[in-house]
């Protein structure tokens, strides 16, 4: 094998399409824009309706803001950032951010939306310790991810948080398969090369996120080209974005 083989990276098996309804379920306003939203943008134009849960509403992510004012500008850049990419439901939990933890609680809020969604698809971001490399992944995606698993699961069984199942509500067992954006482990990809300005202009929505984190110089479009060169490349496309699966289905479904 020549060295640039050895160097050639693996390609990536482009995620299935024949779904029509998903949810996905982050830690916070903006965590979907940084990659996802594109792929977002290409499923809500084949018809596809698609629903956005926030655990939080990233109420301590501006330094600058108390977080009540912060949670207000916050939810309403999410909602704009949302709508550019054809998503009209953004449903926001209000759970504490920067101390999310995983455990019951967690579970059981997400796993209220997944009854009231009744989505074929759970979309989350990566929750792998890092992003595969020397960057630590945040403490609230990594307990968001865990508990959206386990919320799926919790959301087909009767009898685990029966107090939902309420005024004719049933459980719902019918999540096929969990995709972790951005994941490290992620083998799966789609082609975002038709979305990828909707996607850039969906982070810009997250105006004064941006300018709370005090990046001057910083371009949506330079960043998200950069981070899907890599993924695109393991397509061959012009943009891509990589996800990690996990069926739900009892001895997996294949992607």
């Amino acid at each position: 094998m020549t060295p640039m083989a050895e160097q050639r990276p693996t390609p990536l098996t482009p995620l299935r399409e024949d779904w029509e309804r998903a949810l996905c379920v982050v830690a916070h306003p903006d965590d979907l824009e940084f990659g996802g939203a594109a792929a977002v943008a290409r499923w809500t134009g084949q018809g596809k309706h698609v629903v956005y849960c926030m655990v939080s509403s990233g109420e301590a992510g501006i330094d600058g803001l108390e977080p009540e004012q912060c949670r207000t500008v916050r939810e309403a850049e999410q909602l704009e950032s949302a709508r550019i990419v054809g998503v009209e439901q953004v449903d926001f939990l209000r759970l504490p951010d920067g101390i999310l933890e995983y455990g019951v609680p967690l579970r059981r809020a997400i796993a209220d939306e997944v009854r009231l969604h009744r989505p074929e698809i759970v979309i989350t971001n990566n929750f792998r310790d890092t992003w595969g490399g020397t960057n630590l992944n945040q403490a609230d995606h990594i307990a968001t991810g865990r508990a959206t698993l386990d919320a799926v699961r919790d959301a087909g069984n009767r009898w685990v948080f029966p107090e939902q199942l309420a005024d004719g509500r049933e459980p719902w067992g019918g999540v096929r398969q969990v995709w972790a954006a951005g994941s490290p482990e992620a083998s799966y990809g789609v082609d975002i090369t038709d979305s990828f300005d909707a996607g850039v202009e969906s982070l810009r929505a997250h105006r004064a996120y941006l300018e709370g984190l005090g990046w001057a110089d910083f371009d949506p479009a330079e960043f998200l080209e950069g981070l899907s060169r890599t993924t695109a490349q393991r397509m061959g496309v012009t943009h891509a974005v990589s996800f990690e699966v996990f069926p739900m289905a009892w001895g997996g479904e294949p992607a």
